[in-house]
């Protein structure tokens, strides 16, 4: 694959670190678990959508934009990355807020990522859930327009086939790595929401023929849902590389099984794994995507659903500086 086809911004700090957690390995008894660290793509705090934006950004200023518009829940990481990616690159930002979770403290409503969004500049709309985003953006763009401006819309999470190649790459480069240190890595975990980053695995994966099994553990959607966004959002990004029909259906695999009451909704097993994780190994997760992932990591292992491998690796999508916005609801003993 020859990514650099597309038009590519530097956003991130790459390659992310793969690190062993000795640990946590030795606490849940199963195979190693290794971290590939995209909470450290660097950009606002880093995660998992700085790779996405590196593409999705391009196509807006080849597109000669000159204002973002995006959406995302409050607490949104991607909406944290793309108004700073914007305010990198000199363009505005103008995000939709959709409110999932009922009736927000003030906590919630107003630090974490939000704090992060206005510092960058970002102007914010706010919406309660369940509207018509695609109908709001176009709304947005149209009035822009009718301003002289020159949109740029960037789906939620960056997840359609450009922002996915980020995730091509990604990887490329995690069996670059394990390659350099002889690592085999008998399976690839990570949490999946809007569908991208999974998406992007799975091409990036098959089409190096790998034989890397990939699991996304959900933070949103049922099973079914989850896993025919994730292959239709493959089968668009396999197509956009020029390796059509390089992902199966049997390649797309989520466990929805640890989302709990809702999306952005804490649950007692998610607490429990970022409060291990931190006190173990010293690295944080969010409350809403990793850590729901990483509760379910845990509880996988304990199950023996690993069983006869040696070496897990969970892809880290970043999220931290939600935590703040959830200090009143975690609790710490």
């Amino acid at each position: 694959m020859h990514l650099a086809r597309f038009p590519r911004v530097s956003l991130a700090h790459l390659p992310t670190p793969l690190e062993h957690l000795p640990r946590l390995s030795e606490h849940l008894g199963g195979p190693q678990i290794w971290v590939k660290r995209d909470d450290c793509t660097g950009l606002a705090s880093g995660g998992n959508k700085t790779r996405k934006l590196e593409f999705a950004m391009a196509a807006a200023l080849a597109a000669g934009a000159d204002t973002i518009v995006t959406v995302g829940a409050v607490q949104s990481n991607h909406v944290r990355q793309t108004a700073a990616a914007a305010a990198k690159l000199g363009l505005a930002c103008e995000v939709l807020l959709e409110n999932r979770i009922g009736e927000p403290s003030d906590v919630y409503a107003e630090s974490g990522n939000v704090l992060l969004d206005r510092l960058f500049g970002a102007a914010l709309h706010r919406y309660p859930g369940g509207t018509d985003f695609a109908a709001e953006m176009e709304a947005h763009a149209e009035r822009i327009r009718g301003g002289g401006g020159t949109p740029y819309i960037i789906p939620g999470g960056a997840s359609n086939a450009v922002g996915a190649l980020g995730y091509v790459n990604c990887a490329m480069e995690l069996l670059a790595q394990a390659n350099e240190r002889g690592l085999v890595i008998d399976h690839l975990v990570t949490a999946t929401g809007s569908a991208g980053t999974q998406a992007g695995l799975a091409v990036g994966l098959r089409a190096t023929h790998s034989r890397v099994p990939l699991l996304g553990i959900g933070v949103s959607a049922a099973q079914a849902l989850q896993e025919r966004k994730v292959f239709e959002l493959a089968e668009e990004t396999a197509e956009l590389i020029g390796a059509p029909d390089v992902v199966s259906r049997e390649d797309v695999v989520a466990n929805c099984d640890y989302v709990g009451e809702a999306y952005g909704v804490p649950t007692p097993e998610m607490n429990a794994a970022i409060l291990t994780l931190a006190r173990l190994e010293g690295i944080l997760f969010d409350p809403v995507y990793s850590g729901k992932a990483l509760a379910g990591l845990f509880d996988l292992v304990r199950r023996g659903f690993f069983a006869g491998a040696s070496n897990v690796v969970f892809l880290h999508t970043g999220g931290s500086a939600a935590l703040f916005a959830y200090a009143d609801q975690l609790a710490f003993d």
